[in-house]
């Protein structure tokens, strides 16, 4: 895999093409030291991933991210010193594509390297990502057992990955409090950066955003996001779970458990939607809910970042509606109105 460097610290530039050696498999493209030279190499000599820092001059990480995204489109992943410092920052490139972000290894003493392990396991994750996008993973939906007897509120359930932060804020702005409905987001993204998505999409609704914990049942009013690297799922006690399985699943947390696991147990039809992202985690899970009744969504061409998951989902047959993302809200309400989730 050739993966390219950017960064404006020098000392920052030898950890990762250290880092990056050390693997047979990997080599450094070429480095950079701000955004701007980041674009235009990337124009001339586009690597399999991009190593993007957030904090330069002249350009920064997340303004470089959106232009290498529509210019010449890769892989990349964020590698910043201080993540929970630039939270707006780390958003705004993960809506801009990028795949996720991790803090930048540092030398420790001795002159080893400090939190070398963590950015090689998203350099290998990565890869897998990579690998994935173009391969086939459909196949039958399982079957859906019987339900037990309760009432649990009605689902509108998102599922996203790359640019999937900007999408899902869209569409929070435009959902009032009176929506009738639990709001659940599964978005590719590490662990260690889900308290940060909380908190900055709960600064773009007047929905209250929380984590989703363990054993929790949804509540009507209440948006809820996937919190851990395991997958989110909901079982016959139709409360949420996590889980390790599938373990080789490169996407984490998977839209494809989480939606399946819905159209097993969950007794009454919502709105799903499959938003931007590489790959074609959602499609199978999406199809599912079709069949038990749901109403099914997902972003269109134009107006995603990466057109991957919701074309695969189109491909498949799963989608009722393909819409732009600023009239996916519209859209949901529109459904209230006839009753679908209220």
């Amino acid at each position: 895999m050739r993966i390219a460097i950017v960064n404006d610290l020098a000392l920052a530039v030898e950890v990762l093409r250290r880092l990056v050696r050390s693997v047979p498999e990997y080599e450094v493209a070429w480095t950079a030291a701000n955004g701007i030279e980041a674009v235009e190499k990337c124009a001339r000599d586009r690597p399999d991933l991009i190593l993007m820092d957030l904090i330069m001059p002249l350009m920064d990480g997340a303004q470089a991210t959106r232009i290498i995204m529509k210019q010449s489109s890769c892989a990349i992943l964020v590698v910043t010193a201080t993540v929970a410092g630039n939270a707006d920052k780390v958003f705004a490139a993960l809506s801009a594509g990028a795949l996720d972000a991790v803090a930048t290894p540092v030398f420790g003493p001795g002159g080893g390297i400090a939190g070398g392990e963590d950015l090689l396991r998203k350099i290998a994750v990565m890869g897998k990502l990579i690998a994935f996008a173009g391969r086939e993973s459909l196949g039958a939906p399982p079957p859906r057992p019987l339900v037990v007897p309760t009432h649990p509120p009605r689902l509108v359930v998102l599922g996203a990955s790359t640019g999937g932060p900007n999408a899902v804020a869209i569409i929070l702005r435009g959902l009032p409090k009176n929506l009738g409905a639990a709001v659940v987001i599964v978005q590719h993204l590490d662990v260690q950066f889900a308290p940060a998505l909380v908190e900055w999409l709960g600064n773009q609704t007047d929905l209250p955003v929380s984590l989703i914990r363990e054993n929790l049942m949804p509540e009507a009013g209440e948006v809820y996001v996937a919190g851990t690297n395991d997958h989110l799922v909901v079982n016959a006690d139709l409360t949420f779970h996590y889980t390790a399985k599938p373990i080789d699943y490169p996407y984490r947390p998977s839209v494809d458990e989480f939606f399946l696991s819905l159209g097993r147990y969950w007794p009454q039809p919502g709105i799903a939607c499959l938003l931007t992202g590489m790959g074609r985690d959602g499609a199978q899970g999406l199809l599912a809910l079709r069949r038990a009744g749901w109403r099914t969504m997902a972003q269109d061409e134009r107006t995603c970042i990466v057109y991957g998951m919701p074309r695969a989902a189109v491909e498949a047959g799963a989608v009722g509606q393909l819409l732009p993302v600023e009239d996916i809200s519209a859209a949901i309400l529109n459904e209230a109105r006839k009753g679908r989730i209220s």
